[in-house]
């Protein structure tokens, strides 16, 4: 049934009537992982190394042509039919739908929902993984300080609209967890977590926005999903 996608070739699957997964735990990573486990489904988790380009390679590319993790298989797919999809805007609105979890189903609950998703996808990821560039990893060498600083001010922006939006709110859409927040959290994590941003953006002057990602970061599902798939 896989063996219609030549990426099983580099990453064999042990079991191929689980939806496999390719990726690895940054951001964009956990927040499938995260809704995998959310959802309760059956999956199998490959690890593609980016610090040794194993998105580069041709098995790899011919499930995502862009090169990026994760891209998934799903040999359930509509219809029957095996489905690989990657973009985790895409793939998360993909499980919420197969599942009917997270995702609302009043029309207007729906769209607003997908708003905030976008929100993450057009904003937080590509802003803040500059700022990830910028302060902390190959980009803090360069003497020009006008990246660092106009990525740390729209850091900044964003977080503002997240505590704001989270004012009376546990969660983005109000009481229910969705895919809203699953896309997020991880972002949000990763400024402690991984570029240590936290005094000079301030982060702790967000009170909703630390409460919120704790909670999120504490459920079960998210627990495992930062260490998904596990690395050698």
């Amino acid at each position: 049934m896989l063996d219609q996608f030549d990426i099983t070739k580099g990453w064999p699957a042990q079991n191929p009537s689980a939806i496999q997964l390719y990726s690895l735990p940054t951001p964009n990573g956990i927040k499938i992982s995260a809704m995998l486990e959310e959802c309760g489904l059956s999956y199998e988790a490959h690890l593609v190394n980016i610090m040794e380009d194993d998105q580069f390679t041709p098995e790899f590319l011919s499930l995502n042509p862009n090169n990026k993790i994760p891209a998934i298989i799903d040999p359930d797919g509509p219809g029957g039919t095996p489905l690989g999809l990657f973009e985790t805007g895409a793939i998360l609105v993909y499980l919420a739908e197969k599942t009917g979890k997270f995702l609302p189903e009043d029309p207007a609950a729906r769209y607003e929902t997908l708003q905030w998703l976008m929100w993450q996808m057009g904003g937080v990821g590509p802003m803040f993984g500059q700022l990830g560039f910028f302060f902390a990893f190959g980009g803090k060498d360069i003497e020009d300080k006008r990246p660092v600083e106009r990525y740390l001010n729209e850091s900044k922006r964003l977080l503002g609209v997240l505590d704001k939006r989270l004012e009376g709110r546990d969660f983005i859409m109000g009481s229910e967890y969705s895919i809203a927040d699953i896309a997020t959290w991880p972002w949000v994590r990763a400024l402690t977590s991984a570029y240590k941003a936290d005094d000079a953006l301030g982060l702790a002057t967000f009170e909703r926005v630390q409460r919120w990602c704790a909670a999120c970061s504490a459920r079960p599902a998210s627990e495992v999903a930062v260490v998904t798939p596990k690395r050698d």
